[in-house]
């Protein structure tokens, strides 16, 4: 009995204690919700501070344009209201010329005619007024470079994070499998079940990041081997080769979903070159007058560029040619030169492009040049796949439509390049 009495105080003071933790866990619970409803406050302030911001800097942008916009409405007004008045001196005129038609006193007829021949009437003429171009594109760049900068941050805190989730499960350091434990034999050519467990594709990537670490666990069990940069270059060529190949074979129609709507970024336009038709058709006059001058445009050869840029995505445009003109298509860098030799298009490492030298076809970059077969075609299709890292310059309508395609690791935004070098040369976006 007295045994079982000293059970039951035992019990109820396990219960107590029982009753206690639960109540230390319930209140663990709330403080833990209280916290994370706390940090989530801080985090939505956080985030309304970067809205308000990114929100502050559109009004910016947009009031910029809403500027100009004005600016060059009211001009329009102010021309729409000067041509009012010219119509109405117009009629007033004709009004009278009818009135002393009807004039049967010969004396004041006369007087009136006299007088009314005196008169003269200008043709209406209706200025050039244009939306600046340099306030457009800043803008539009500014917005582009917010866009960029905001998508590499959050890219980057999300690395950041896979990261860590790799280090903090990743598999034990392979230099561990150098210390055999005791009464075991140390592993030999043969995996443990354990090692046959991690995949081999993945040593490679535990490799870099400790390269003793690697080297010990390949003494160890020497079947676990990185596959050979050779194998992996290989394998990503032929990747690169089936994206190409697969843009190759595909119809004009299906290309057009990527089509980009291109317009001429006057000031970086040579003096003498003129662009016509909403900024999509380029041609050479020795007479005209000249552009104002920007430090974007090119002067010592008679080269344009495209008023939009490319950093991502997949893009296409085309390029209609006269026959035999003496041209160059391309894209190139924003940082390209403007003036001197490294200007030219094709003659640095800053641009890519196809030339048309009479009844001559060659590509061109970094100063290299590779003559090409011969193509009847006089449009040209422009492929740019920013991350596949590829332009393809094809022959539209052509059969066998590919011209050239060229390889690299864009690190800029690319701009569609032109370049005219003959007189009677004209190009059309």
């Amino acid at each position: 009995q007295t045994l079982l009495k000293k059970k039951l105080v035992e019990l109820h003071n396990h219960s107590e204690k029982t009753a206690r933790a639960m109540n230390t866990v319930k209140t663990n619970q709330s403080q833990s919700a209280e916290t994370a409803s706390r940090k989530k406050e801080l985090i939505r302030n956080e985030f309304s501070e970067i809205k308000a911001l990114i929100e502050e800097r559109e009004n910016e942008i947009m009031k910029a344009i809403t500027e100009e916009e004005k600016r060059v409405w009211n001009k329009f007004d102010y021309i729409y209201s000067v041509l009012g008045n010219k119509k109405n001196e117009i009629h007033s005129l004709k009004d009278q010329i009818e009135m002393a038609l009807t004039e049967s006193d010969d004396v004041l007829f006369l007087k009136r005619a006299a007088a009314l021949q005196k008169t003269s009437i200008k043709e209406a003429f209706v200025p050039v007024v244009e939306m600046d171009q340099s306030v457009m594109h800043s803008t539009y760049q500014a917005a582009i470079i917010l866009k960029d900068v905001v998508k590499i941050s959050v890219i980057q805190s999300r690395e950041k994070k896979d990261e860590a989730k790799l280090v903090k499960f990743k598999a034990p350091p392979a230099a561990h499998l150098n210390k055999p434990s005791v009464g075991k034999k140390p592993p030999g050519p043969h995996q443990t079940h354990k090692e046959k467990t991690i995949p081999p594709a993945q040593s490679p990537s535990q490799g870099e990041t400790d390269t003793k670490e690697k080297k010990k666990a390949a003494k160890v069990a020497p079947t676990i081997t990185p596959a050979p940069a050779a194998a992996a270059a290989a394998a990503a060529g032929g990747a690169s080769k089936e994206l190409i190949d697969s843009f190759l074979k595909k119809p004009r129609e299906e290309l057009l979903q990527y089509a980009a709507n291109i317009t001429l970024d006057y000031n970086t336009a040579h003096n003498t070159l003129v662009l016509s038709e909403n900024y999509t058709r380029i041609s050479i006059s020795d007479s005209f007058p000249g552009h104002k001058q920007h430090p974007q445009r090119f002067t010592d050869y008679r080269q344009v560029l495209g008023f939009q840029c490319f950093k991502r995505g997949i893009h296409y445009w085309e390029v209609q040619l006269q026959q035999s003109s003496f041209c160059a298509v391309g894209v190139c860098y924003g940082s390209m030169e403007r003036r001197g030799a490294d200007s030219r298009l094709g003659r640095n490492s800053k641009s890519w492009c196809i030339e048309w030298l009479n009844s001559r076809i060659s590509s061109w970059h970094n100063d290299v040049e590779k003559c090409l077969p011969n193509t009847k075609a006089t449009k040209i299709g422009v492929l740019l796949h920013c991350e596949g890292g590829f332009v393809i310059f094809m022959a539209v309508g052509e059969k066998n439509n590919l011209i050239y395609k060229f390889k690299a690791q864009f690190t800029e935004a690319l701009y569609p390049a032109f370049w005219l070098f003959s007189s009677d040369a004209a190009l059309s976006l």
